[in-house]
């Protein structure tokens, strides 16, 4: 039989004896990787006779596709709200420090901040793949201003604004642009956000329901409108209530159209949701749940006194809080902390916890059919990990990026 090989003379890495996690199944077979891309075996063995050009031995390890982190604020003192003389290389420096936990791609987040911020560090901050030099950029988080001040959290509540030029003029005046932007975070509730929600939508840019005090009708009239995403569920608005559910009320809303997923954010880290109540959620509705970070530029520092955005943040064990307060801003997780504490919190299974980390982020952003999988013909961005979910290496591109 001829030779296919002119299609690519790229290399051919085999991986072998290895459990890969694919149709939601941990499968004992071989990964196959070339030009950066995961390649169908099936094709390979009849149409190049099956040779690999190298073989690496992964012990008997897991892979999985690697993780994707939807919100972090920053880490290692990098503080993504802040529009320093170096804003790309500030990011670049927590994109090569995430590699050893399992990230390969990321949106940086932007927490409510004032305009000049927002014109100066959107048109920086484009979005690129990832490689040795640190995991990809997916595109921006803006995490506010167009959220409610009762559920503000810790964002500066002089900075928070509402949609009072009919809502899409008011998204470009705040913004200046939304080229590089992946999500917004926005309270439905706000007057007017029905069209700025429509507007993001319509650009592919995934609208995220958080910091509001929206009741289950207004969050179901934003699904409809295209929101797909609830920022870190539990937190930052109403409580469940039996006659009216609010936000929470979406991950079983019958409102919902068919053929529609809506997302949801949960931080697992023991400190923002308990353990019951991430039972509740996953239970619920566990094709929807993305494990998120929202690390705060402390994440990796020691405890003490530090900044995000335009606050002053004190960091005490792993409790990040409003300097002078209690509230709570952000976590200093790891994306691997967070999936090894999700699985053991919830009872969830081995593929549950590394696909809310790695498919589920994928599908909210509309990249599944690259990103988040091992599916033929998508990216080699994987990590291998041992039966403890620990991260022992992490490859972008096929290429191996970080070694524990």
């Amino acid at each position: 039989m001829p030779s296919n090989k002119s299609v690519s003379d790229a290399p051919i890495t085999q991986f072998v004896n290895c459990r890969i996690l694919r149709d939601h199944r941990l499968e004992r077979e071989d990964l196959w990787v070339r030009d950066g891309k995961i390649l169908n075996p099936e094709k390979l063995f009849f149409d190049e006779q099956g040779f690999a050009d190298r073989k690496v031995d992964c012990g008997n390890k897991i892979i999985a596709p690697g993780f994707i982190d939807v919100q972090i604020n920053g880490g290692y003192g990098i503080d993504f709200s802040q529009a320093t003389d170096d804003i790309t290389g500030g990011v670049a420096q927590v994109a090569k420090r995430i590699l050893e936990h399992g990230v390969t791609s990321f949106c940086p987040t932007l927490v409510t901040s004032p305009p000049d911020i927002y014109h100066q560090v959107i048109p920086q901050l484009k979005v690129k793949e990832g490689g040795a030099d640190g995991a990809g950029v997916l595109g921006l988080h803006l995490e506010g201003p167009f959220i409610s001040e009762e559920k503000r959290g810790a964002h500066p509540p002089r900075f928070l604004r509402s949609f009072s030029k009919g809502g899409v003029a008011d998204l470009f005046e705040t913004y200046g642009q939304l080229e590089n932007v992946a999500m917004v975070t926005l309270a439905p509730e706000l007057p007017n956000s029905g069209p700025a929600i429509c507007e993001l939508a319509r650009r592919g840019i995934a609208v995220s329901l958080g910091h509001s005090m929206a009741d289950l009708s207004q969050a179901e009239e934003a699904v409809l409108n295209g929101a797909s995403f609830i920022t870190h569920l539990f937190n930052a608005m109403l409580p469940f209530h039996h006659r009216d559910p609010g936000i929470v009320g979406l991950l079983t809303s019958d409102r919902v159209p068919a053929g529609r997923t809506v997302y949801y954010g949960m931080i697992a880290d023991s400190i923002h949701t308990h353990p019951a109540a991430l039972r509740i959620a996953h239970r619920a509705h566990p094709a929807g749940l993305v494990l998120v970070t929202d690390a705060v530029p402390a994440m990796g520092l020691p405890a003490g006194r530090h900044t995000m955005g335009q606050q002053e943040i004190h960091i005490q064990g792993l409790h990040a809080y409003v300097a002078g307060t209690k509230t709570l801003c952000g976590s200093i997780a790891t994306m691997d902390m967070c999936v090894r504490h999700f699985k053991q919190a919830s009872g969830c299974t081995v593929e549950e916890a590394l696909e809310a980390a790695s498919l589920h982020p994928a599908q909210l952003l509309g990249i599944s059919h690259r990103k988040g999988t091992l599916e033929c013909g998508t990216d080699a961005d994987f990590v291998i990990l041992d039966n403890s979910l620990t991260v022992l290496e992490t490859y972008i591109a096929g290429e191996l990026v970080w070694r524990k």
